[in-house]
């Protein structure tokens, strides 16, 4: 294989980047700079970076014209910010969706007969046919193939004969699947309304294709290449998804699947079911309601919803229109005039929508895991599956590094599928706790059950991985690694388990649960601090009173022993390498007060006087702020509530609020940006640039990347702990103005494509800028951005202001216009920086006229 997945022995939501012919005006206050789409949409320009969707909980939904579904779709400009995948958010910014197709066919070199071999000998040769490929269908073949290389210990016998039908599909069915296999899973699609035109010629041919039954060899069904030594030592609570016997079908067939009048109503849109609700005499207020009466107008027949054999959904179907359908509630089949009646619905819906198609649940599953497999990720979408390959063709220059694929990373397919199985428990406790509104009693106790069933196992690969860290890794491969070990999943189970008892008034069992969570070092140590914060929270009020044999009878003396406890859990986060920074300050603010209320000696108490917050300036800054009354929301959406002023000081046009207040603090002698965390991130990728790319096994998996793929995840800073605190004390000892113009000397020509540079700045701003922070201050800032780069991107304060004379000073200003709150994330940036010493101000804008057009 290319060097997508060039592999060495073994020894293996977030940030978007600024397209970089667009760039920062600075001191100019029209267009304002951005280089992440990941900053709040709130400035006027037009060519503003848009944002783009949330994905699914796994993978989100193909919003491309090739399916009509009825369901409104959201465009991109319309979405919310992305959650991106780590593969994703590794790989630089490309066009999307036509743009990204139209680039991929202008590669194309040939248009003759020749034999295209194969998805990576096209990437070579950049040859592409119209008709014959796709670059949705390479891209999944290239995933494909590579793990077939080197994994395919992973599946067995019958997982690779489907593997081999797949490879004997037309192209014309191998689109269709793809492009289907990108939409929701559990979702029947209309076989008329599949347009894919372009690509396809024969549509009825192709989906017969896919709906041919297969037959499976009756071998064995086991594992291939398997060593007795790759066994996992205890029992594992993996489970098998993708089950096949003796046949298989790519598709289903609505005729053999459709056999209830709830699961087929779902198929119909709202003009549909209205006429249908008109025959049968029914009413209701919007779809669901007549789709209900339908239901029980059919009889109360079961069909295959009402008896329990209801298709499982993976995770990607939770966004399906079809969660909504009703369900009918009869105790059973019946005969007669019922089953006539609910024969006749569910033929007369099916005559509506014509045949339909389904992607078959275990082969869709089974392509589910080449994906986790391929991309060492439990999370990707359609950009996933096509950024690897636009990155390749494009013309740009990336970093140097050592790209190392490793194929230890599921020793067997024993590990593999209890890793599947931990990722669905944990997705099921989420459901529960998270995606289905307020939880009743009865949801927390089905958190518990499933901790108390993976519990066991947990404590038991915590004492694998203890034994690996200590004896197998080297180099620190392991930190990245245990993201796709069972136990990542069951560690955020046993936290989200010790939040359940906290609501369930369970006290002492949640604070054993906290005991035993920071008795461990290996997973989700960014929640170290999170962790200190409640167990000693929990020690100062509640646990004096939950001991069955207290040590003191007196209570008083019961409260103040706990007391202590809790002051030493304090100490002791603040004192852990792991605990954040962003921690520190309500963590020492908790100490002090422990240690006044248990009357220390004032000498022996903490003081953290030097790290005491200030609070923000306030300034106010007066404008005029135009009001347009004709303004309306884009599609029925509602007003945005950016408000439009004018520039006085330079020219009068109309401007942003943030611009507006840029101009009048230029106009008190500082210099500055509106970045809102563009300037911190590009500062961020100068200073640990060499870090960045430092070779770490299993984080480097092609050779197109912009950051290693662990940056967004809490195993980034562990993992090169030693490189970035030495890095930490020389920014602090004044040294980050040399380190950006070593960087910019040896990059700048080249425009290296790193995550969150913007090589638009100019250098001499940017060593201004870095030599008027205090070392100190700044190298405080990039420890947050290095323990936390994936959540710490966004509530950076608006304006980035400094000015070297009279004296070096930079301050951050957060503008607000009337009726503006602060957000969670930028009171917590106000914290780092106001206890790092830096000057932030309020910035409040306020109208003295307003202009009204």
């Amino acid at each position: 294989m290319d060097a997508f997945v060039k592999r060495l022995k073994p020894s293996s939501v977030q940030e978007s980047h600024r397209i970089l012919d667009e760039p920062p005006i600075k001191k100019v206050k029209r267009e304002e700079v951005y280089d992440s789409d990941e900053d709040p949409d709130n400035d006027l320009s037009s060519s503003s970076p848009r944002l783009k969707p949330l994905p699914g909980v796994h993978r989100r939904e193909d919003a491309a014209s090739g399916v009509d579904d009825e369901t409104p779709q959201i465009s991109e400009a319309e979405g919310d910010p992305p959650r991106r995948t780590a593969i994703e958010s590794s790989l630089p910014e490309v066009k999307s969706r036509k743009e990204a197709l139209e680039e991929y066919e202008s590669f194309k070199a040939s248009q003759g007969d020749d034999e295209i071999t194969s998805a990576a000998s096209r990437l070579d040769s950049r040859k592409w046919v119209k008709g014959k490929t796709s670059i949705y269908v390479d891209a999944f073949n290239l995933a494909l193939s590579t793990v077939l290389d080197e994994e395919s210990h992973l599946f067995d016998e019958k997982e690779m004969h489907i593997f081999d039908q797949w490879n004997k599909l037309s192209y014309e069915a191998q689109f269709l699947y793809v492009r289907l296999f990108l939409r929701k899973t559990a979702t029947w699609h209309r076989i008329a309304r599949l347009r894919y035109h372009d690509d396809i010629q024969d549509t009825e041919a192709a989906v017969d294709e896919l709906q041919k039954i297969r037959y499976l060899p009756s071998g064995s069904s086991t594992p291939q290449h398997v060593s007795e030594s790759t066994t996992p030592t205890f029992d594992s609570l993996a489970e098998d998804q993708c089950v096949f016997n003796d046949n298989f079908t790519f598709a289903d067939t609505s005729e053999l699947f459709i056999t209830s009048v709830e699961e087929a109503v779902g198929l119909l849109n709202l003009d549909e079911v209205k006429a249908l609700a008109k025959e049968a005499k029914v009413q209701g207020k919007n779809k669901a309601e007549i789709a209900t009466s339908i239901c029980k107008m059919s009889s109360r027949q079961a069909g295959l919803f009402s008896v329990g054999l209801r298709r499982s959904s993976t995770a990607g179907s939770v966004d399906s229109p079809d969660r909504g359908t009703p369900e009918a509630d009869s105790p059973g089949p019946g005969l007669g005039e019922d089953s006539n009646r609910r024969k006749h619905f569910l033929d007369k819906i099916l005559a509506i929508t014509g045949p339909c198609i389904r992607l078959s649940l275990p082969v869709f599953r089974l392509f589910e895991r080449v994906h986790l497999v391929f991309y060492r990720s439990t999370e990707w979408t359609e950009k996933s599956l096509t950024t690897i390959i636009l990155a390749k063709i494009s013309k740009r220059n990336f970093p140097k590094y050592v790209v190392s694929r490793s194929a230890n990373i599921f020793a067997s397919r024993a590990h593999l599928l209890e890793f599947e199985t931990a990722m669905r428990a944990e997705y099921g406790v989420d459901n529960i706790l998270e995606f289905n509104g307020p939880v009743t009693e009865g949801g927390f106790r089905k958190v518990i059950e499933t901790f108390e069933e993976i519990y066991p196992r947990w404590k038991a690969l915590l004492k694998e991985e203890q034994e690996k860290e200590e004896r197998v890794y080297e180099s620190g491969e392991g930190a990245y690694l245990r993201r796709l070990n069972p136990a990542h999943s069951y560690t955020r189970i046993v936290h989200k388990a010790a939040y359940v008892f906290g609501r369930l008034k369970e006290h002492q069992r949640e604070h054993a649960l906290l005991t035993e969570l920071l008795d461990q070092r290996l997973f989700h140590l960014a929640r170290r601090g999170a962790w200190y914060q409640r167990k000693a929270l929990l020690e100062e009020h509640y646990m004096y009173a939950l001991e069955p044999d207290p040590a003191h009878k007196d209570t008083e003396v019961q409260k103040k022993h706990w007391k202590r406890i809790a002051a030493t859990t304090c100490e002791t986060a603040l004192e852990d390498r792991d605990c954040h920074l962003i921690y520190h300050y309500d963590i020492q603010k908790r100490l002090v007060k422990l240690e006044k209320q248990l009357k220390i000696p004032k000498r022996l108490q903490h003081d953290f006087g030097h790290v005491r917050l200030q609070k923000p300036e306030e300034h106010f800054v007066e404008g005029i702020q135009v009001k347009k009354d004709d303004v309306a929301g884009k599609k029925g959406r509602a007003v945005s509530t950016k408000t439009i002023w004018v520039d006085e000081t330079e020219g009068g046009g109309e401007c942003s609020v943030e611009a507006m207040c840029l101009s009048w603090y230029r106009t008190q002698g500082w210099k500055g940006y509106h970045a809102e965390g563009g300037i911190i991130r590009t500062l961020f990728a100068y200073l640990f640039f060499d870090i960045l790319f430092l070779y770490i096994p299993n984080v480097f998996q092609t050779a197109y990347q912009t950051c290693p793929l662990d940056l967004h995840t809490d195993a980034f800073y562990p993992t090169r702990a030693s490189e970035i605190n030495h890095r930490l004390v020389e920014i602090a000892n004044g040294g980050a103005a040399r380190l950006i113009e070593e960087v910019d000397r040896r990059e700048r020509e080249n425009r290296t494509c790193v995550v969150g540079l913007n090589w638009d700045y100019e250098l001499e701003d940017l060593v201004e800028l870095a030599s008027c922070f205090d070392g100190t201050a700044l190298a405080a800032v990039c420890k947050v951005m290095a323990q936390e780069y994936g959540q710490r991107g966004g509530g950076i304060p608006d304006l980035i202001l400094w000015r070297p004379e009279p004296n070096k000073e930079v301050m951050f200003a957060e503008v607000k216009s009337a009726n503006d709150r602060l957000s969670d994330t930028q009171r917590l940036w106000i914290h780092v920086l106001t206890g790092a010493g830096v000057k932030v101000a309020l910035c409040n804008a306020v109208a003295k006229e307003v202009r009204e057009i």
